[in-house]
Formats: structure tokens, sequence, C-alpha cells
């Protein structure tokens, strides 16, 4: 009796998604999708650092970017991004931050690897119409536009802390409206409109933004393939073209954020909390400087490590001194490694360059150390201090560096004398930063997308040809669905047809 349910829950099953499927056909048919229009799916990405979070993009912090703002050097700008590769032509459901995070930029203003002060980002969804799939109903020319079916706010707390305790918390923003997804050229015809009504300047001199953005970080992904194909065949190729991120940037006072002029060094990295479902918060992400969790941290520890805090980065400290990195490139490349264990990388990772951007009585920490009282330059070098440029990475860390060629060098001991040119050929991003706050690049549009590239014109949809003003004849178009709606529905009647005669072969 008991295996006569199983089966005969097991026919309705196959029923079911044979059903689902047809009827599914035929709406891509009608919709005139086929497979060579599907979004691809990105593998190997130094962003997706750790197995548990890369299965929770909204909650995966990608790259974190301090520096003394260029065009406003008496304040410090921060700039942490969220949701890795994001196809830009990636609807109906385009990307949001998640509103049972807690989004946090902390900053340790002694060195004692303890936040003193927290700027914290929550937000909301707002939806006009949910009886369309839509998420613009028309285009978007500004952000209170009522075509924006799908918005974003979010509040924005500054909290103050002494020792892991709470001692104040001040509400700075509430409700700013959150920069969406650049849909494509007929939904959003002038996105910069749109970034610059989300940008918000606070009493105080702080100024905020969030929202999507060309994801800033350059670099081949293809050196996790045994190291650029082995033999040094796969570089030169930016593989994060052409995708965006979502943005938090934050502009402030350097005086607001440093201990004193005569302690000016600041360690910042993020975190991003998620509500668990007994409503309590947990830490999901963390992220200071770049590529640590990713080519530092091994498998083992890569999860603890988004839950650790700061202040128990001894618990790390091995994979520093001892690095896995460097016995790869010698067993491939049969490049030496520098001799353990490695006091550079320390410097460098954990505690700062002395008498640049270390501070006085440092705890060995993974944060990103910025001295703000180095000047910006007018012409920052993608090398940063490995080329004389000391406002650059590792004090700090600008859109223009390029962390993963001086990471590479410092890596293969271009700090203790074993000077060297690595690198994977790729020197900046594909797209000029802005000028101005947030500085980040205008996002890739879905219309111009990695996979809308190998894309063409049509002057037809199956079969209908369309009129000048891009809009088909009302009834031929009304063929077109309704001859696809038939093929789904035949498919369907097959179906059921097939599954009652199987039920009759097995059970009769």
């Amino acid at each position: 009796m008991f295996s006569h349910l199983i089966r005969s829950t097991q026919g309705r099953r196959n029923l079911a998604a044979l059903v689902c499927g047809a009827l599914a056909a035929g709406g891509l048919a009608a919709a005139g999708v086929s497979s060579a229009l599907a979004p691809g799916t990105a593998s190997a990405s130094s962003h997706r650092e750790a197995p548990l979070i890369s299965g929770q993009p909204q909650y995966d912090t990608t790259d974190v970017y301090a520096f003394v703002s260029p065009d406003r050097p008496d304040t410090t700008t921060i700039i942490a991004n969220w949701l890795p590769f994001e196809e830009p032509a990636g609807g109906p459901n385009f990307y949001r931050f998640a509103n049972d995070a807690r989004y946090d930029v902390n900053i340790d203003s002694d060195g004692d690897a303890r936040a003193d002060l927290l700027y914290r980002w929550t937000f909301h969804d707002q939806v006009k119409n949910g009886d369309t799939f839509l998420f613009n109903t028309g285009p978007v020319t500004s952000l209170d536009d009522p075509d924006l079916n799908i918005t974003q706010t979010y509040d924005l707390e500054m909290i103050r802390l002494r020792g892991h305790r709470v001692v104040s918390t001040t509400k700075i923003a509430n409700d700013v409206p959150v920069a969406p997804s650049n849909v494509g050229k007929a939904s959003m015809p002038d996105y910069a409109k749109l970034r610059k009504e989300a940008v918000r300047e606070l009493k105080g001199g702080t100024t905020v933004f969030a929202g999507q953005a060309d994801d800033p970080f350059f670099l081949d992904l293809r050196v996790f393939d045994l190291l650029y194909g082995g033999d040094l065949s796969e570089v030169g190729r930016d593989t994060l073209k052409g995708y965006n991120v979502n943005s938090i940037a934050l502009q402030v006072p350097s005086e607001h954020i440093r201990q004193s002029v005569g302690q000016p060094v600041v360690g910042i990295w993020t975190t991003t909390h998620r509500r668990t479902a007994g409503g309590d918060w947990t830490q999901v992400s963390r992220l200071g400087m770049p590529l640590v969790n990713e080519v530092v941290i091994p498998l083992k520890d890569k999860d603890k490590f988004n839950a650790s805090n700061p202040l128990n980065d001894g618990d790390f400290l091995k994979s520093v001194t001892n690095p896995e990195l460097p016995k790869l490139i010698e067993g491939i490349f049969k490049i030496e490694a520098p001799e353990e264990p490695r006091d550079d990388l320390v410097s460098v990772f954990l505690t700062g360059v002395k008498d640049l951007n270390q501070p006085p009585h440092v705890r060995p920490a993974e944060a990103l150390r910025l001295n703000t009282a180095v000047p910006p330059t007018g012409a920052p070098k993608r090398l940063g201090v490995l080329d004389g440029d000391n406002a650059g990475f590792p004090n700090g860390r600008r859109l223009t560096d390029d962390v993963l060629d001086i990471a590479l060098q410092v890596v293969e001991g271009e700090l203790v004398g074993k000077k060297n040119d690595l690198g994977d050929a790729v020197d900046k991003n594909d797209v000029e930063f802005e000028k101005a706050f947030p500085y980040v690049a205008l996002p890739t549009s879905g219309s111009d997308g990695p996979l809308a590239e190998a894309g063409g014109n049509r002057t037809q949809l199956d079969g209908a040809e369309l009129t000048s003003g891009g809009i088909a004849d009302d009834r031929t178009m009304m063929a077109v669905w309704a001859g696809a709606g038939g093929a789904g529905a035949v498919f369907a009647v097959l179906g059921l047809v097939w599954w009652r005669t199987r039920r009759r072969g097995r059970w009769s």
C-alpha cells in the first residue's frame, strides 16, 4: 500500500513537472526567449571568498576602499561593495540590498582592534504595484518617478563604542533613496541623473550614497586556474568588466573618525549581520584588506574568519607568516619562495607599515589602515607605496590602486629584497572613475552588459514585422502569443495522456 502511495505521489510530481515545463515552454516561446539569451553564471571569483557566504550574495562584501578625498582633502571617503557579479540584464528581479541585514562600517581610531565608531545602514523595500512583474512600468526619469515600481530607502546610524559596548547611537539619516539597478536605456534613459539624486549631504559635512555601481575591482580572475593557466597564457583580461555591484559610500571629515592630529591612523573594516529566524543577529561577512580571505586564509578557516572579530586575528597568524601562495608559485613557475616566517606580510596585512600607517601600540589585526594625514596626490601611481606613492595601498586603498599586482609582488618578497614585477597585465579599470563623490563609475546598463555585447538588432519578432515605432501590429502580435501559448497547451495535453497511459500500465 505504502509503495503504491509513493509511486502515486512520484507520478503526480512527474506530471506536475511536465505540465509546468510545457506551459513554461509555451510562455517562453511567446516571450521570444531562447537559450542564447539566458544570463551566464560566473564561477571562480575573488569576491566569493568563503563557502557559506558564496551562497548569500546580498550579504557578501566584495571590497572595501578608504582614502583621503582627492577633491576634499579634509575628508575621508570610505566605499564598500556587496553583491558580486551582478549581470546588468539580470531581471526582472534586479539587485537590492537585503532588508534583513545590517551593513556596518567599523572604524578603529587607536589600533586596539576594537571598533570605536560604527556606521550602520539598514534598508527597506517599497513596491508600488504588486500586480505586475515589472521592476519599472515605464521610463524612469527620477528616483520618485511613479514608474519606478520597486524602490529602496535606508536609515543610517552612527554608533560610538567603548570596548565593544555601545556608548551612544545617533540616527544621522532617515529614508534616503537608493539608486536602482540600471535596467537599460529604454527604462532609464538618463541614469547619471538618478545617481546624482542618490547623493545626499548630511549635517556636519558628511555625504552619503547607496546604489548600483560598476565593479571597481580590476583583475584577471583566471589566477585561480592554477595561476593563469599554468604558463601565464591567461592574463590581460579584466574578468570583472561589465559586471556591477551594490555600493555604499561615505565621506566624513577626517577629524570625526581619527583619534587626534597626533594619531591620524584609522583601521577600517566592514561587517554584515543577518537576522536569524529567532530574531537575533549573526555576523556572516567581514572584510578589510583585499585578498586576505581569498588567498591567505585556508578553506577550513574561511567561514570562521567571516564570523570573527579582529580582536581574535591571532588565530590566523600562521596563515600570514607561512602563506600558501608563494609555495604554489614556486611549484608552478619555479620562482623561489621567500624565507619564512614572513614578518613583512604581517606589517602589510595586520599592523600597518611603520612610520606610515602603523598606529602606536597596535594590536595585529586584519583591517584596512589609513593615515588620514597623508595628503592625496594629483598623479596617483597604481602600485602605491611600492612605487613611492604613500597615498596609495597599503596606506588605505584608492579605486585606482592595482592591489592584485601589489599583493603578488609583496607576497613574492618585494619588501625583503626579492625585487620582481609580477602582475596580471590588467593595470586599470575598464571604465573611468568619477572625479567627485561617490567616485565609483556608473553601473553598466542592462542594454550593454557582458552578455548583451554578443546580441544584435532585430526588425522582426517571431515573424511579426516591427513598425518604425518599434510596436508590432496588434493582430499579428496576438497571433504570435496565441500560437506560442497553444504550443504549450498541446505539450501539456500530450503529457497528461502519457501520464495516464503510464499509470494504467503500472497500477491497473
